[in-house]
């Protein structure tokens, strides 16, 4: 049974904060590495005892899941680090080890197979215990919210409704998320993420038939009333759909225009 191993770094895009999960048994792992802060590390600590950890599995590169790479290094030596490569891996001093969509890689007493769900991130993996019909989700899934596809920075909303298909015909038991508490019902929360995107679609489809329009004026027609604190978030959610309603054919950069957007 995973234990729970909270990261204590409330914020606005991190909600109460990360969670890593301690997978005990003979080579125990744990999944993310949070931020590297003193209570997530005595946390980590008092779980182990004083037995080694033998990996850490991180979901994608987020500072959020990856940065607190460096610091359980410094407290566990002979552990390994293991995500799919990316370009940004250096700015976490650890040795990486790559992780590839199939892999079966010990954890506990029991092994997890690694799922490429690209969309939130361009690295982003999940994990799935298939003996315990369990799925490590990272930052795919998350309870009572949807998420952030960071467009301007390997976010892909393409991408990630694919994901969540791949996820749907697994039909997990439970999740554990990268953030939030466990989810039961995975196919009605995919169900509902689904439906929620292709609603953003058509909202955007009916602000560009009234006229060609920027990013940010589609954010304030799309998100009335948002806090000043998520104009930018809403700005990367926006541009998503226009990057997939795009590729489809649905929408098209203004010739001549920097920035605006109209229907095709």
């Amino acid at each position: 049974m995973a234990v729970l191993i909270p990261g204590f770094n409330p914020g606005v895009f991190t909600g109460e904060g990360n969670n890593t999960w301690l997978i005990p048994g003979r080579e125990p792992a744990l999944i993310d590495a949070a931020t590297g802060g003193g209570r997530h590390l005595a946390g980590l600590r008092n779980a182990l005892g004083p037995g080694p950890l033998a990996r850490v599995l991180v979901t994608h590169g987020h500072p959020d899941h990856a940065s607190g790479a460096a610091a359980i290094a410094a407290g566990w030596r002979g552990t390994t680090f293991a995500k799919m490569p990316d370009a940004g891996d250096d700015r976490y001093p650890v040795d990486w080890q790559p992780l590839a969509d199939g892999d079966l890689v010990p954890a506990g007493s029991g092994v997890l197979r690694v799922l490429h769900t690209p969309g939130h991130a361009s690295d982003h993996v999940c994990f799935f215990d298939e003996a315990a019909d369990t799925l490590y989700s990272g930052d795919l899934l998350v309870a009572g919210g949807t998420v952030l596809i960071p467009a301007s920075s390997g976010g892909s909303l393409a991408d990630y409704l694919a994901s969540l298909a791949r996820v749907r015909a697994l039909r997990p038991a439970r999740v554990l998320p990268g953030h939030g508490p466990e989810i039961r019902d995975v196919v009605a929360l995919i169900d509902h993420y689904v439906a929620h995107r292709s609603r953003r679609d058509e909202q955007i489809l009916d602000a560009l038939a009234a006229g060609p329009a920027t990013r940010e004026s589609l954010v304030a027609k799309v998100y009335v009333g948002l806090a000043e604190g998520l104009v930018r978030a809403a700005g990367e959610s926006v541009l998503a759909h226009l990057v997939k309603l795009e590729a489809e054919g649905r929408v098209r950069r203004r010739p001549g225009q920097e920035g605006e957007w109209e229907a095709a």
